[in-house]
C-alpha cells in the first residue's frame, strides 16, 4: 500500500533544495530540508577544526534530523555522506546517500567512463567510497576530471556562470568515446541542459536516486 512520506534532507548548499524537490514532484512526499553550508567553510578554512570535528557535526545534523520523526533520512552532499560514521549513530530510521544509487549505475556501465567534479573537496571521499563500492559490484574504470575555479562560483550564488564552466567542460569532452558522468547534485542542470543540446547522454545522480527511491520507498504518485 502506498503512503505519503515525510522525508528529512540534509545539505551542503541551499541549491539542492530546488533540484529534489523538481526531481520528486510528482510523488506524495512532505519534505524538511535541513541546510548547513557552514561545514564545509570550517573545514576548508579552518586549520583548527579538524576531521573529527567534521563528523561529529554530521553525526549531530543526522541524530537531530531523525529526532524529527521522519521515515527516512536523505543526504545529497557526498562531503557529508564521507564523513558519515554509521557506526557512531544509534538510530533506527533508515539513510539514503545520493550516491550509492549513482554508483550502482556507474559500475553497470562496465566499461572506461569520465567522471566530472566542481568541487575538489569532494573528489577523495566520494571516489574512495566508490571504489569501495565497486569491489562486490565487478570494479569500475573511471577518470576522474575536476572542473578547476568552478565550485566557489556555486558557493557565491553564481549558478548561471557555475553552469556555463560545467557546460564548458562538457562542449571540450564532445568528441569522447567513453561514457561521462558528473558526479555532483549541483552539476545536474548543467549537465541536462548539454544532454538536451547534444543528445549526448550525461550520467547524473539524481536521476539514479529518484529511481532507486521510488522503488524502494514504494511512493506514491500525486
Amino acid at each position: 500500500m502506498f503512503m505519503r512520506k515525510k522525508i528529512g534532507c540534509l545539505h551542503a548548499h541551499y541549491s539542492n533544495v530546488e533540484y529534489i524537490e523538481k526531481a520528486f514532484s510528482k510523488f506524495e512526499i512532505d519534505w524538511l530540508h535541513f541546510v548547513d553550508p557552514g561545514l564545509m567553510y570550517r573545514m576548508a578554512s579552518e586549520k583548527t577544526f579538524t576531521f573529527s570535528d567534521a563528523q561529529k557535526r554530521v553525526k549531530d545534523q543526522v541524530e537531530w534530523i531523525a529526532a524529527s520523526k521522519v521515515d527516512v533520512i536523505l543526504i545529497t552532499c557526498t562531503n557529508y555522506i564521507a564523513l558519515l560514521n554509521e557506526k557512531q549513530l544509534s538510530l533506527s530510521t533508515p539513510i539514503i546517500k545520493i550516491d550509492e544509487p549513482y554508483f550502482e549505475q556507474i559500475c553497470q556501465l562496465q566499461q572506461p567512463q569520465v567522471m566530472l567534479f566542481t568541487n575538489p573537496a569532494t573528489v577523495e571521499g566520494t571516489v574512495k567510497r566508490l571504489h569501495e563500492y565497486a569491489r562486490n559490484h565487478g570494479g569500475v574504470d573511471v577518470e576522474i576530471i575536476i572542473i578547476d575555479h568552478a565550485f566557489e562560483l556555486i558557493m557565491q550564488g553564481l549558478s548561471d556562470k557555475y553552469n556555463q564552466e560545467i557546460m564548458n567542460c562538457l562542449q571540450q569532452l564532445t568528441n569522447e568515446k567513453r561514457p561521462i558522468s558528473v558526479a555532483q547534485l549541483s552539476m545536474v542542470n548543467a549537465a541536462m541542459s548539454y544532454e538536451h543540446q547534444t543528445g549526448n547522454v550525461i550520467v547524473n545522480p539524481l536521476q539514479a536516486l529518484v529511481d532507486f527511491m521510488a522503488s524502494r520507498l514504494e511512493l506514491s504518485v500525486s
